[in-house]
Order: C-alpha cells, then sequence, then structure tokens
C-alpha cells in the first residue's frame, strides 16, 4: 500500500504534471471505485487544475472553481502516468484499469487496481473534508505543528499496542504496516509495547524515529517518476518484507508476527531484548 512518503511524491509528480492543465474526461471504468455521486464526475471537465495536495494517504486535484477529485490507491491500486493515453477509449470491465483522467492535449493517468478485493476509492466533492476518511484524519506527521507535545498528548491513555497506533489514521495520518515497522525498528521498540506505558524517554526516541523515517523515505521519494515509486519504497526498507534476511543494524535475522491480512517484521535483537514474538494470539512475549 503506498503510504504518506509515496503519496507526497505522486502529489509532487502530479503537481508538476497537471496543475494549470484542463481536465478534459474524466472516466470510472470498475464499479466499486467511485464512491460519491454528487457532484457528478463530469462536473469536473472544462475546468483547469489548480492544485494537488496530500491529505494523509488520500490525494487531492483541486479544480478551478470546482470540485475535487480525491482518491485512496487502497492496498493494491497505483497511478500510472501516460503521456500521451490511447485515442479509443478503454473497455470497462477488462484488465485492472478503474479510472481515466484525460487531460486537454492527450496526457492523463490511469488508476489501476490488482487482485479481487476492490478498495481503492475515488470521490468527487465540494470539499476534501466531505470525504469520511479525511474528515477524520489526526494530524500530518511532517506537519510544522506536530510537535513532540502534540505527539506525547496523542499517546496519553492508549492502551493499545504502538504499532496499531502509529497506523490509526485518526491518530496520525498517513503511516501504514511498513513505515510503522520501520518506525519501530529505527526507535528499538517493540511494536507489542503499551503506548501509555512509554517513558518520557521512550516517547522522545518514538517522536524523532517518526520524523526521520518519514522525512527520509520522503527524500528517497522525491523526484522518482510515478512508475519507479514502488520499487524505490522497497529498497528503502531495513525490516519490513524482509523476513528471513540479515538485520543491517545488528546481523540478526529478521522475524515475523503474521495475522489473517496482514504481518509485521521487526529484529529481536534490536526491539525485543533477543526474545522472538509470540503469535497474536498470545499477545506477549514467548517465555
Amino acid at each position: 500500500m503506498p503510504e504518506l512518503p509515496e503519496v507526497e511524491a505522486l502529489a509532487d509528480f502530479l503537481a508538476e504534471h497537471v496543475v494549470g492543465r484542463t481536465v478534459e474526461r474524466v472516466l470510472p471504468l470498475a464499479v466499486s471505485v467511485l464512491k460519491t455521486y454528487d457532484p457528478p464526475l463530469d462536473a469536473l471537465e472544462g475546468r483547469p487544475v489548480t492544485a494537488v495536495r496530500r491529505h494523509g494517504k488520500f490525494l487531492d486535484l483541486a479544480t478551478d472553481g470546482g470540485p475535487h477529485l480525491v482518491f485512496h490507491l487502497a492496498r493494491a491500486g497505483w497511478l500510472r502516468w501516460h503521456d500521451r493515453l490511447p485515442d479509443a477509449p478503454p473497455r470497462p470491465g477488462k484488465g485492472p484499469l478503474a479510472l481515466r483522467l484525460r487531460l486537454a492535449g492527450g496526457a492523463g493517468f490511469d488508476l489501476t487496481e490488482a487482485g479481487t478485493q476492490k478498495r481503492l476509492a475515488v470521490h468527487c466533492v465540494r470539499r476534501p473534508d466531505d470525504v469520511p476518511g479525511v474528515a477524520r484524519l489526526g494530524p500530518d506527521p511532517l506537519a510544522p505543528a506536530f510537535t513532540f507535545d502534540a505527539f506525547a498528548a496523542l499517546l496519553a491513555g492508549e492502551r493499545r499496542r504502538v504499532k496499531g497506533v502509529l497506523r490509526d489514521q485518526s491518530v496520525l495520518a498517513g503511516i501504514g504496516n511498513a513505515y510503522s515497522d520501520e518506525i519501530l525498528h529505527a526507535a528499538r521498540m517493540s511494536p507489542f509495547k503499551l503506548a501509555a506505558s512509554l517513558t518520557p524517554q521512550e516517547t522522545a526516541v518514538l517522536y524523532e524515529a517518526v520524523g526521520t523515517t518519514l522525512r527520509g523515505a520522503v527524500e528517497r521519494a522525491r523526484g522518482h517518476a510515478a512508475g519507479e515509486l514502488k520499487a524505490e519504497k522497497k529498497s528503502g526498507l531495513r525490516v519490513h518484507g524482509r523476513t528471513g534476511q540479515p538485520c543491517p543494524v545488528c546481523g540478526d535475522t529478521v522475524r515475523e508476527v503474521s495475522y489473517r491480512d496482514s504481518s509485521l517484521q521487526y529484529c529481536p535483537t534490536c526491539q525485543t531484548g533477543g526474545k522472538p514474538l509470540a503469535d497474536r494470539r498470545l499477545s506477549r512475549l514467548l517465555k
């Protein structure tokens, strides 16, 4: 799933390629993709794009005097840019294509989604906050207002594991499964640790890890074309998706805890005092 760094890079890429250009056609091709009906998609047509912004993991294309096109790529969605789209309209229901946006002059992009779980979501709205997922977002961890005191206040009283807190979009906007693993590895902290149990020093270490991990990933992603971002993300990860490989910090073997539809990765030496984490059903360290 694209997370904050990749979505930030996509926003930069789209801003460079679409701002100032006029939307010619927006064509939904998958039944499940469009989540709104008022205003209609054709209200975007004939309007110049004035800005591209990121809200957590959502991308927002604003048009001059008109609606916003807000979309979330979910787990298996992606954006494919074309300097020249085919002249013939695509056929609905064929392949992974979910939506096509064509600009005046022939350039544009496709939103695609692989697999059978169709979660890619497109909204045509008057304001970004009209999208429920945007309205409930917590603070952006890269915003200037996201201070240590603000972070500590978010964790106070949280009886959940710190991994789940970092991934909760209503607490922090934009962090998902991959970067929460990376942040906790950088902080040398167990993903099963309760957020409310953190000492002030541990909170400070975690706050620093959030900022350095995300800013580093944004810098690595910046300047890459949309088609290069998946590979760039994977190459920069130290523990996530690297089960069985050596930790780049200490050399211990990266371990995994599996869930029904996801998994987390961590280094026992760096994060759990050398002890492997138990299965999720036990929810404690093996003894």
